[in-house]
């Protein structure tokens, strides 16, 4: 059965990477949740998607500029701002809450913009020390910190994100020890989802909000997918 993600949280109704929208993702039933991960200035590894604070706080700036305490006094509701403050929260803090649940965690690596020197090993730090190897799912659209990812920590899954249409993906991944592929949902179809498969890849693709692509995706067999409104997906699911 197809696995479903809430994307940063159930971000299409509560505030995108805050632990209010995580915790409404294990409230509806996802099967798991996806976050994003930066660095502070001072190397604390915090939940953000965007390099710049503009867009989802009442902040301004590069994350990387501000330390965690100086971060945690922005107000991360975005949109939502019926559901007063939230802050951004730090990975330890999500993961410690996480691992009472039975939830799978996919973190995104957000380093393809800015080199966050260290980001790969503070992750998987945080990961073992919360025991939660099994769950965790390392993804970037940076393959190199994939690697560096495996090679660190060869027993947590690691996947490749892309946008564009790849010659035979499949063949790519395993030079990189790569064990799923996160594809931009576009690019999927039956036949990529089988060939994936025969090369023992996971196939989740990304961001899936639509209910026809919520159905043409269970329909190609796919094995998670990433949305912002795991309600629905849940429920089309299991119709």
């Amino acid at each position: 059965m197809t696995k479903i993600f809430a994307h940063r949280g159930s971000a299409g109704t509560y505030p995108e990477n805050t632990m209010i929208s995580f915790k409404e993702a294990t409230h509806v039933g996802a099967d798991g949740i996806e976050l994003d991960v930066q660095l502070t200035k001072d190397g604390t590894v915090v939940v953000i998607h965007d390099e710049t604070v503009d867009r989802t706080t009442d902040g301004k700036g590069w994350v990387k500029d501000f330390t965690y305490r100086q971060l945690r006094r922005l107000n991360a509701n975005y949109k939502f701002k019926q559901y007063g403050s939230c802050p951004i929260p730090t990975l330890e803090e999500v993961l410690e809450w996480g691992k009472e649940t039975s939830l799978l965690f996919n973190i995104e690596l957000k380093n393809s913009l800015i080199f966050y020197e260290g980001l790969e090993e503070k992750t998987i730090e945080l990961v073992r020390f919360f025991g939660m190897e099994d769950r965790v799912i390392f993804s970037s659209f940076n393959h190199e910190s994939m690697a560096t990812c495996h090679q660190l920590a060869p027993a947590i899954e690691t996947a490749l994100l892309y946008m564009e249409k790849l010659h035979k993906p499949w063949q790519y991944a395993k030079t990189l020890h790569a064990s799923a592929l996160h594809p931009y949902h576009p690019t999927v179809d039956r036949y990529f989802v089988e060939m994936a498969h025969r090369h023992q890849l996971s196939v989740r693709p990304f961001t899936i909000n639509k209910e026809e692509q919520m159905k043409k995706m269970f329909a190609d067999g796919v094995d998670g997918i990433f949305t912002d409104f795991p309600e629905k997906a849940i429920r089309l699911r299991d119709q």
